[in-house]
This record gives structure tokens, sequence and C-alpha cells, in this order.
């Protein structure tokens, strides 16, 4: 839980810096999704909410809370799933770089792999070149992980 806490510290600190805060409601459905380390939908993330902490969010609110939680860089959607994660950099200080997103479709396990950026540029200009503007900040991979191949 302690790590958990430094995350929860390190996004109040990203927020302030946005102009932002990380209300309570915030915290809550970061933290679960800190705890969980799984993609999840918003209604897992109900769920999860009702079990784990007795708390009772209605769909709409999940659903304002995770647009400002992926707008503030904290947690990536996937849209290949209409799925949520915590962001793995949120305990860094450094600016958010675009990742590759490794999405395992049957354990629902997601890690997430820095892009180097010269390889972003060539994507960009490739999409550039065909009449294209990216438009996500990540890169979403669907897979199967090793252990669900076991």
């Amino acid at each position: 839980m302690e790590n958990i806490q430094a995350h929860i510290k390190q996004a109040e600190k990203k927020c302030r810096q946005q102009g932002a805060q990380l209300t309570t409601k915030r915290k809550l459905i970061l933290t679960a999704l800190l705890q969980i380390d799984k993609a999840v939908s918003a209604y897992e993330l109900i769920d999860l909410l009702e079990k784990e902490f007795k708390q009772s969010l209605a769909p709409m609110s999940i659903y304002r809370i995770l647009s400002f939680l992926e707008k503030s860089q904290l947690v990536h959607k996937l849209n290949i799933a209409n799925k949520y994660v915590a962001c793995a950099d949120i305990i860094n200080d450094l600016p958010h770089v675009t990742s590759q997103l490794l999405f395992c479709q049957q354990c629902q396990r997601v890690d997430e792999i820095k892009l180097n950026p010269t390889k972003l540029l060539e994507l960009d200009n490739k999409a550039k070149q065909f009449g294209y503007q990216l438009l996500s900040s990540h890169i979403e991979l669907n897979c199967i992980c090793n252990t669900c191949l076991r």
C-alpha cells in the first residue's frame, strides 16, 4: 500500500501542476486501478469499488473521472477492449512519453513499454504521408501473455 500512496502523492502533484485537483473520488478510482493491476471496464470498476471500498458511484461519474484521469495522463484507455489501466509512469517526475501497451486479451494484464522517440517520429511521419494525424498517446497491441499460453 505504501507504493500506491507514493503513486497517489505523485498524481496529486501532477494534477496541481496542471491546475487541477485530485479529488477524493478521483483518488479512489486511481487507487482502485493501481490495486487491481489489470485493465478493467467502467462497470467492472463500479463492482470493484462496491466490493473492496464499500463505495457506490454512478456510471456517469465513473466515466467523467476516468476521462479526467486520462487527460491528466494518469490512466490509459485501451480502445481495443474499452478498458482502463493506471499509467506505469505516474511515479516518475518526467514528462509523459508515448508508449506501447501490451494487452493480454485473456487475463487483461497490461504492460507498458516506452516507445523510442525516433520510432514515434517515424510513425508520425508515415501517418502524415498517408494523410493521417496521430491522435493517441499510446499504441495498443492485442496479445496473449505467456502465463495464459500455458
